[in-house]
C-alpha cells in the first residue's frame, strides 16, 4: 500500500496501516514479515538519505517520508518478529530476468556508471529469494544491480 500524496496524513495513514499489520501478524502467530519499501530511505553518503538530497522532488516528499517513518516503526517495534525491510534501487523498470542482483544495507548501490537500478523481474526474484531463505532478518536490505 502506498501512502496518500500530501502532507502529514501520508505518514499517519501509513503508520496506522503498519501498526495494524504488526498487530495482525502477531495475532495470527506469524513470525516472518517482509516489508517492501522505497529507495528514499537509503543513504547516498554517510548520514545523507536520498530523500534529503538537493533537488529531491517536492511532490514525492510526503510518501517517501512516510516510508522512512514506516521503516522506523518496524525497526523499533518488531524485535519479536523475523522482519526484513526490502528497499529497491532508485530506478525499477520492466526488463529481463537475469537472476542476478546484489544486496546491501542502508547505502544506495549503483553500478560502475553510477546508475542505481534493477529490472522489475530481478527485484521480484530478490523478494522471493528473501521470503524463501529468510537470511536477512531484522534489518533493512537494499537490492540492485
Amino acid at each position: 500500500m502506498s501512502p496518500p500524496r500530501g502532507g502529514i496524513e501520508a505518514t499517519e495513514s501509513l503508520l496506522e496501516v503498519g501498526r495494524g499489520v504488526l498487530d495482525g501478524v502477531r495475532g495470527a502467530g506469524v513470525r516472518r514479515l517482509v516489508v517492501v519499501g522505497g529507495a528514499g530511505i537509503l543513504e547516498v553518503s554517510p548520514g545523507v538519505r536520498v530523500v534529503d538530497t538537493p533537488g529531491f522532488p517536492e511532490d514525492a516528499l510526503p510518501p517517501v517520508r512516510a516510508q522512512v517513518a514506516l521503516f522506523e516503526l518496524v525497526r523499533d517495534n518488531a524485535d519479536d518478529l523475523e522482519w526484513t525491510y526490502l528497499s529497491p534501487p532508485a530506478v525499477i523498470t520492466p526488463g529481463e530476468r537475469t537472476g542476478t542482483y546484489r544486496t546491501g544495507d542502508h547505502r544506495l548501490l549503483s553500478d560502475g556508471e553510477g546508475n542505481s537500478h534493477i529490472s522489475a523481474e530481478d527485484y521480484a526474484v530478490a523478494l522471493v529469494d528473501e521470503l524463501q531463505r529468510g537470511e536477512l532478518t531484522r534489518r533493512l536490505v537494499h537490492v540492485a544491480y
